[in-house]
């Protein structure tokens, strides 16, 4: 490792144990001591920051295994004296912002590192964006990517969250009118930030909640004063852990009435607009009783809708569903919609079936 003597800035390095951090930082403080070494740890297990607040290694007890490869509860002592002396900084990161930098650097080297060798690019680009307003000099930027070791089956989650470590995608809870058409207006306030997911279930004739992910074209803050100056209320739930790992999945339930609904399933080509296209040709005939929408990157976009259908308006909207264009399925017996979203069926014919 050489650099230019006089411009050089920092080096960030993943701490785990700390033995990877102190021989780097020895060695490269020996020769070249403006150089400034910055430490990197995931949140949730920050061994060696707790160690510096404390002045000596502790331990910090369960750690996140998201970044297994630097999961140490307690550091060791001689590392840790030596971090202390030596170590300019640690910065702690989290998964969303690994997730981040796992995409970067596949996008960058085509290399995919596991999360804990991507700790070294998450910190620096932490650093940076901190770093930003202070005019930090011009000069080479050095991350250590360490380690291969990655799960196939993790990757899902890395893209599932890459974007929102990005800082390019928000979730949002907003609170719409429950009326024909509300959610069209609410996609057209939203201009040119796309949605890239949309989970809503009937609640009740006065308000809908909706849970919405969006493809930032601007901060998010920006959006939300959009969104209150439109009338809507608005809740960020994009560091909100629980919402990200399980509410998206969650949100729904059983019709809370006894009106006839029709849950269908269509697909459309994956495009910018495609959503408030699609939405455009629904709004406004029937009211909408549940909605879901993911952009999984795939060529076909697919959401499962639900509508309340009086019996008599059956025909009608069979012939508007084939007016729309879009491929569809009919999934209203579907075993799991009629587990899982179907009017709850009474207690007594509950046990009539299962009797029979």
């Amino acid at each position: 490792m050489t650099f230019a003597n006089d411009n050089v800035y920092p080096v960030s390095d993943p701490i785990d144990g700390g033995g990877l951090a102190a021989g780097v930082a020895a060695t490269v403080k020996a020769v070249y001591p403006q150089v400034r070494i910055i430490g990197v740890e995931p949140e949730d297990a920050a061994s060696m920051h707790a160690a510096l607040v404390a002045g000596q290694p502790v331990d910090i007890g369960t750690t996140g295994i998201f970044s297994d490869g630097v999961a140490v509860r307690k550091v060791g002592q001689l590392t840790f004296e030596l971090c202390r002396e030596l170590v300019d900084e640690v910065i702690m990161v989290s998964v969303d912002q690994v997730c981040s930098a796992v995409k970067l650097i596949f996008e960058e080297v085509r290399a995919t590192v596991e999360p804990a060798g991507a700790l070294a690019v998450a910190g620096a680009i932490r650093y940076a964006a901190r770093e930003a307003g202070n005019n930090p000099p011009a000069g080479d930027w050095v991350a250590l990517l360490s380690g291969a070791n990655i799960n196939f089956d993790r990757l899902g989650h890395i893209v599932e969250r890459c974007a929102l470590g990005e800082g390019t995608e928000a979730l949002l809870v907003v609170t719409i009118p429950e009326r024909p058409g509300s959610f069209l207006e609410f996609c057209r306030i939203l201009g040119e930030s796309s949605i890239t997911e949309f989970n809503y279930r009937f609640a009740t004739r006065q308000h809908a909640h909706i849970f919405v992910g969006v493809r930032l074209k601007e901060s998010s803050s920006h959006l939300q004063e959009r969104l209150v100056a439109a009338g809507y209320a608005v809740r960020d739930l994009s560091d909100n852990e629980v919402a990200k790992l399980h509410m998206r999945h969650l949100v729904g339930g059983r019709l809370p009435s006894s009106e006839r609904e029709r849950l269908y399933r269509f697909e459309f080509p994956e495009r910018p607009g495609a959503l408030l296209e699609f939405l455009s040709v629904l709004a406004g005939r029937w009211s909408i009783s549940l909605f879901h929408y993911r952009n999984h990157a795939a060529a076909n976009a697919r959401i499962l809708a639900g509508f309340l259908v009086p019996q008599e308006d059956e025909d009608a909207f069979h012939q508007f569903l084939e007016e729309t264009g879009y491929p569809f399925i009919d999934e209203t017996e579907n075993i799991a919609c009629l587990e899982f979203l179907s009017a709850p069926v009474p207690v007594k014919e509950t046990l009539k079936a299962a009797v029979v």
